[in-house]
């Protein structure tokens, strides 16, 4: 099938193969009836069709399918030219019978034959031609009058004003008027049933005339004087005029829906009536609890106040961290022992002490004690016999506030050749992955990679057709591939914000488990140069402390991490050259300067903040400094070491 159809073939067609391809899919699809249409319209052949619906089916599918439609295309056209060849016959024979009546006609409208002229035989004469055209044309008036009885017949009944059936009259002025030659035009072929026709119209004739059939009742007049009154006796019944009991007519629903709902409302009543009836029979029935109804009652909607759940909510948090404080609770005590809080508690001073006030006894001789203080007698103090057994109670072991909440494990180090083989593992799945995505279509595939050196290897004839143009192609394309590199490189190079956080988050240690002191004392300190590096380099080290200034005896504090440490000692005890200086003694000796580490540990928080300068004239004002910071300790270090230094060169 190579023809082209028409957009009128191929429109009527349109749903024919609409149904063919949701039979064959399983469900409709337009872009498939569209090619389908297409391909018939431009008079494709069948490889060719499914050449074109390949794009859209698979290839088996798409020849099965051409098949399908070629086959239903002829089986169309062969039901067109059927019709077509009915309509042709049914035209030729109309044609036909005209053209008989025609002739006919003119038959019946030639000059008469004379009558001394005799007739062929089998051929019809003028008069004969006469009769045959009268009895047609009373025929035709015949059927004519058929018609309009039978469109009489279908007229509805109509009421007249006078109150009686108009539809009889008419019906009988119809069979009157029927000519009686109608049951003969009807049923020429069978006259008994004519006869009977015939008959029965004289029966209804008579009956009609003489009053037999019963007319419908006369209707009531539309418009009446008064509504009938309305009678109610003593016991509210309705009666009439005579005093005779009434019944109103009750309206009765006629939509269907009124009527069902009537029937479920008596069906429910029926059943609640049967509950009730069962339930009395039997032996335990307690009337005074109601019955439950068989059908389930409508559940309406329960709203809860605003901020319901929001307040359960806080009330179970809130009991959940009671509960948390309290199992704390119990695990502190469990592990610090009862007995041990007891006694405490009990020896625990009514009165604050003055800090530098030292008691008379100490809390742990006061539990053995019998006065709570030293009582000598016959020799020996006096003593609690019940305090002491040969029981010992030992101090419950607590974890060092330096050690690590969690375990630190030792960081494990590749070799080179583990370096570099995990890299290629890496980079071989991130290129199976990508290769993946390209083979299912999420991704373009990449532009073959040209340089200079393999542009012969790669494009062949091509670069020989035209090698300026490929050159240009390939520096083009090496020229985008090195900016591409350039501004990756550039997006993951770090902002100067980055790095500068990035040097101080190196600087700067985590001192949450302990904090590193070292104390310093140096002899003299006056050098500008010299102070400069102290304080800017402990600041750039994000370090805390103090340097205290006095005579003889200058103490430098510094508090941070194990690195910080580290770079500050070797600051102070290497870099810095305080020999450079000189010191004069007591008696104006002179000797070199120096600086000396007295104490470096660990404490659990800091004491002092940025580092600073403070000069103090005397020793007491520099032990106050000190004390203020709950760390005059440093200051008693440095200055007995100061003060033996400068007895040992006396």
């Amino acid at each position: 099938m190579t023809s082209y159809l028409s957009k009128k073939d191929v429109e009527e067609m349109k749903p024919y193969v609409d149904k063919a391809v949701q039979k064959f899919l399983g469900f409709s699809e337009p872009s498939v009836v569209t090619a389908a249409l297409n391909c018939l319209a431009s008079g494709y052949d069948k490889r060719k069709t499914s050449n074109k619906l390949a794009s859209l089916l698979d290839e088996k599918k798409a020849a099965k399918f051409a098949e399908k439609l070629f086959d239903l295309a002829e089986d169309i056209k062969s039901a067109q030219r059927n019709s077509r060849k009915r309509h042709h016959e049914n035209d030729t024979r109309q044609e036909d019978s005209s053209k008989k009546a025609k002739t006919k006609f003119t038959e019946a409208e030639a000059p008469t034959i004379p009558a001394a002229a005799q007739p062929s035989p089998g051929q019809l004469t003028a008069i004969q031609i006469k009769e045959m055209m009268a009895n047609a044309q009373k025929m035709i008036e015949e059927r004519k009058r058929a018609l309009n009885a039978l469109r009489v017949d279908e007229i509805p009944p109509m009421r007249s004003v006078y109150g009686r059936d108009d539809t009889q009259s008419m019906r009988s002025s119809a069979f009157s008027a029927a000519p009686p030659s109608l049951s003969s035009g009807m049923n020429r072929g069978d006259p008994d049933k004519a006869r009977k026709i015939a008959q029965l119209q004289a029966q209804i004739q008579s009956k009609l005339s003489s009053g037999v059939l019963p007319s419908l009742p006369p209707l009531r007049p539309a418009v009446q004087d008064k509504p009938t009154p309305l009678i109610l006796d003593e016991e509210g019944r309705t009666v009439d005029v005579t005093g005779k009991e009434v019944q109103l007519t009750h309206l009765v629903p006629t939509l269907k829906a009124n009527i069902r709902a009537k029937k479920r409302e008596e069906f429910r009543q029926q059943l609640q009536d049967r509950v009730v009836e069962d339930l009395s029979e039997t032996q335990f029935f307690d009337p005074r609890i109601g019955a439950k109804p068989a059908v389930r009652g409508k559940r309406a909607l329960r709203f809860h106040e605003p901020g319901k759940f929001q307040q359960l909510a806080d009330r179970m948090r809130m009991k959940a961290q009671l509960e948390r404080l309290q199992n704390e609770i119990a695990q502190i005590a469990k592990k610090t022992g009862i007995t041990s809080a007891t006694k405490l508690a009990l020896i625990a001073p009514k009165t604050e002490h003055q800090e530098d006030e030292v008691p008379n006894v100490e809390w742990w001789d006061a539990v053995i004690l019998k006065d709570e203080r030293f009582t000598v007698k016959d020799g020996k103090f006096e003593l609690k016999d019940m305090a002491i057994s040969h029981l010992v109670e030992h101090p419950t072991q607590m974890r060092p506030p330096t050690d690590p909440l969690k375990p630190v494990y030792m960081p494990v180090f590749l070799t080179k050749k583990e370096r570099k083989k995990l890299r290629r593992q890496n980079r071989r799945e991130a290129w199976k992955e990508e290769q993946e995505k390209i083979r299912l279509g999420l991704e373009p595939p990449p532009e073959p990679k040209l340089r200079i050196s393999n542009l012969m290897r790669v494009l062949g004839t091509e670069a020989v057709q035209d090698p300026t143009k490929i050159e240009a192609h390939v520096r083009e394309q090496m020229a985008k591939r090195q900016k591409a590199h350039q501004e990756a490189n550039a997006a993951r190079q770090l902002t100067a914000e980055q790095k500068r956080e990035k040097k101080v988050r190196k600087l700067k240690e985590d001192t949450t488990l302990g904090v590193f002191v070292s104390v310093y004392r140096v002899n003299e300190l006056s050098n500008p140069a010299k102070k400069y590096k102290v304080e800017t380099n402990a600041k750039q080290l994000f370090m805390t402390g103090c340097v205290v200034l006095f005579k003889d005896c200058n103490v430098v504090v510094v508090e941070g991490g194990a690195k910080q440490q580290k770079k500050y000692k070797r600051l102070m005890l290497n870099r810095i050259k305080w020999e450079e200086d000189t010191v004069k003694d007591s008696e104006g000796n002179e000797h070199p300067n120096k600086c000396v580490l007295v104490w470096e540990g660990t404490v659990k928080q800091r004491n002092f903040g940025e580092m600073k300068f403070k000069v103090c004239p005397s020793e007491k004002l520099a032990r106050e400094h000190f004390k203020k910071h709950s760390v005059e300790h440093y200051w008693d270090l440095a200055y007995s070491g100061a003060v033996l230094e400068a007895t040992d060169d006396v």
